[in-house]
């Protein structure tokens, strides 16, 4: 059997000093896009085309593209400090859209920023040592790069013009338009210094003083009778602080998740960051420990599942992490990239029926959601022949590699019947 050595979320990718890449989480994806959505009905756009992408990277910031993409930096995630701070943030990004200020930004940059940008799940990585050189060579899968994008350097009348539609469209929304205050405010603490030393006029943005004076004094407008009635629920906040710390408990080291979830403090939300710490540091019987009093208290919780089933499947309780990944599809409607995650676990178990179910599970999440791994995984899954080499040229078109994608999708064509769907959609390479 071939050696799988788990890694999670870290596909040990080079990347260069400007470049970042999206991450792929069920739970995340989940939390903002149930947060933006009441802001894309207030912008007139259809429910369901507002789209949440995760970008790996330390900048507090976001970005709207082509009026219905929403990309949200996790530094702007694990350190802004209440959901209605962040509806904030996307409510004037989304300004911008509405003001017109990103009409100039063509559909084309957009699409090459999609396409330069890989799929980096947050759940279970992985890397190959021996096996089929085919599959192993750039397993990587998911990592990838972009290049440092070059934005609209906004004049101060669009900054402020898109912070008062951002506010109207709280308002329009139903939230509380207090998130502007808080954002500004904490962006404020952080460029004071900066910004103490600059000239206003000199500066194509206005001051973050500038703004927060503004907000305040367009928020002072509102009918005083208004109540934000769909402001965060209890839930929404819990399940915002949860992936905070879950994002902190990957993307941070161990000091500074200690430093901000010691163990004297017992909630859910901590308890999820230091376990993540402890399965990072290779302590998975610390990390399961913590998982399993998570699940204890939360049992409907379909991530601490999923955690459990990363854990598990790390050290090699391959029953275990069918088990855990089992239970934690059977707690939510769609998740595409758990499902690859039992897949691959499934692949690599290899008991009667497993290859079957991993084939099932890959074709459902590719529906959803076409991403490399899954497309890897289904690879394993088919093990040889034709349909294989689809998988693999499928795999291989996703990350960018045309010579190994047109390689086998030859491959397949010659092995594949000729009214079969892989054979055409192997001939669709090739052209």
């Amino acid at each position: 059997m071939r050696k799988i050595v788990a890694i999670l979320f870290s596909f040990v990718c080079a990347f260069s000093a400007q470049a970042a890449s999206l991450i792929n989480d069920t739970e995340t994806e989940k939390m903002l896009t149930e947060l933006v959505e009441p802001l894309g009905r207030a912008a007139d756009i259809p429910d369901g085309r507002l789209k949440v992408h995760i970008i790996n990277s330390d900048d507090f910031n976001a970005f709207v593209m082509g009026g219905e993409d929403v990309y949200v930096y996790t530094g702007l995630l694990t350190q802004i400090k209440s959901p209605s701070a962040l509806q904030a943030v996307i409510a004037h990004e989304l300004g911008h859209t509405v003001g017109g200020h990103m009409a100039q930004m063509s559909a084309r940059m957009d699409a090459e920023l999609k396409r330069a940008m890989l799929i980096q799940a947050l759940g279970v990585g992985l890397m190959v040592a021996g096996g089929n050189p085919s599959l192993g060579a750039g397993v990587l899968a998911g990592s990838g790069g972009v290049a440092q994008q070059s934005m609209l350097a906004f004049t101060r009348d669009e900054e402020r013009i898109a912070d008062d539609m951002g506010l109207n469209l709280l308002v329009k929304a139903g939230l509380e338009p207090e998130g502007f205050i808080d954002v500004l405010t904490q962006m404020g603490d952080m460029t004071s210094v900066l910004e103490s030393k600059v000239n206003p006029n000199r500066i194509n943005h206005p001051l973050t003083s500038e703004r927060l004076n503004n907000v305040k004094s367009q928020i002072q407008k509102i009918d005083s009778d208004y109540v934000a009635k769909n402001a965060p629920t209890a839930k929404q906040e819990k399940d915002f602080a949860l992936v905070q710390a879950k994002l902190i408990g990957y993307l941070d080291n161990a000091d500074r998740v200690y430093t901000l979830y010691p163990n004297s403090d017992t909630s859910d939300a901590a308890l999820y960051a230091r376990a993540i710490a402890r399965m990072q540091a290779g302590n998975l019987s610390g990390a399961r420990v913590g998982t399993q009093t998570l699940i204890s208290r939360n049992p409907d919780n379909p991530y601490f599942y999923e955690l459990l089933g990363d854990i598990d499947y790390q050290l090699g309780h391959y029953d275990d992490s069918v088990e855990a990944y089992e239970k934690s599809l059977s707690l939510q409607e769609s998740a595409p990239q758990i499902e690859t995650a039992l897949a691959l676990v499934l692949t690599e178990r290899n008991k009667p029926g497993d290859n079957a179910r991993a084939i099932e599970l890959c074709k459902r999440s590719l529906l959803v959601q076409p991403a490399p791994l899954t497309y890897w995984v289904l690879a394993r899954a088919y093990e040889d022949g034709g349909l294989s080499d689809w998988a693999r040229a499928e795999y291989y078109h996703l990350r960018g590699d045309e010579e190994n994608a047109r390689k086998y999708a030859k491959l397949a064509r010659k092995k594949l019947p000729k009214d079969s769907p892989e054979y055409i959609k192997s001939g669709d390479l090739l052209k």
